[in-house]
């Protein structure tokens, strides 16, 4: 299969983005294979967002707009509904891939052409993406692993997204991972591929916390309601502690998971994905641990023989 052989559809939920949306349009429009439908759902904006989009739409017949109630408040739940409604819309069109697309990230001309050949390599990828850059800041995988995809840019190929039923509304967040590890639970491969970087230009989660160390408690309170080991939290958050502002945006992720745990908050997962996930940051951490150790020579790097192999 050829990547040109390959149509995809966009969807964008976009809340009040005046300030960022106009860097995203212009990424699409210039790219190399554009998609064959980008609906742009406006959440009840309120500012120029929808000005914006409708001056492009006029320009390109391929992009839509769809305006949504004014509904308050901004949040996860109003993200994965104006998603879900877009592709319930568009279930006549045919195509292969599916994307969520969201309304603060710009990238280069060949970006959707990059990652379409990557399905076209691999029929058995069900969802892709690429690293992003926040504050010119390249994101680092040492704890999230390249078969995650993270949420503001992620492609699916039609067959996964409905297999997995869509994105789970949930208001504070997380809507990305559980789509990821569901896929996953369901057989599919998932991969961020790091060749390719797009530009973020809104840190992730502020949108709805705007002052950071806040942001990080609700973060750690995501990540508990996730269904994140504890041992894999530890470790997550003393490696944001490396990381500027030092020791306090860790210390906030962690204060964040374990209050969470005190108070007995509701998880957003059910058992099966809730061990899914927790055997695969165990193992991620194995792995971890044994190349570091390796690396500094204080175990051995030779191949184990036969029976290890076994156990």
């Amino acid at each position: 299969m050829n990547s040109t052989d390959l149509q995809y559809l966009l969807i964008t939920a976009a809340k009040n983005e005046d300030v960022f949306i106009g860097r995203t349009l212009q990424s699409v429009v210039s790219q190399t294979v554009r998609p064959m439908r980008w609906l742009v759902v406006s959440d009840g904006s309120t500012d120029r967002t929808d000005e914006i989009v409708s001056r492009y739409a006029q320009e390109h017949d391929w992009i839509e707009l769809i305006e949504m109630p004014e509904r308050g408040r901004r949040d996860f739940e109003g993200k994965a509904s104006s998603i879900n409604a877009a592709y319930a819309r568009a279930r006549h069109l045919s195509y292969d891939i599916v994307g969520g697309l969201d309304a603060d990230i710009s990238f280069e001309k060949d970006y959707f052409e990059f990652l379409l050949s990557k399905f076209a390599d691999d029929l058995q990828l069900g969802v892709a993406g690429t690293a992003f850059n926040e504050e010119g800041e390249t994101y680092n995988y040492l704890f999230s692993s390249t078969n995650h995809v993270s949420g503001p840019c992620q492609l699916f190929r039609r067959e996964c997204f409905e297999a997995i039923g869509g994105y789970v509304p949930i208001k504070d967040g997380g809507i990305d991972v559980i789509a990821v590890l569901t896929a996953r639970l369901k057989g599919w491969r998932t991969r961020t591929f790091t060749e390719k970087v797009y530009h973020h230009h809104r840190r992730m989660g502020y949108a709805q916390q705007r002052k950071k160390l806040l942001a990080d408690f609700a973060f750690g309170v995501k990540d508990y309601c996730l269904g994140f080991h504890p041992v894999w939290q530890i470790f997550r958050s003393l490696y944001q502690m490396t990381r500027r502002p030092y020791v306090m945006r860790g210390a906030a992720l962690l204060i964040g998971y374990f209050w969470a745990m005190l108070n007995r908050y509701q998880r957003s997962i059910d058992g099966e994905l809730l061990k899914f996930q927790r055997r695969d940051q165990l193992r991620r951490l194995r792995t971890f641990f044994r190349l570091t150790l390796n690396a500094t020579g204080i175990i051995s790097s030779r191949p184990a023989n036969s029976s290890q192999l076994r156990n």
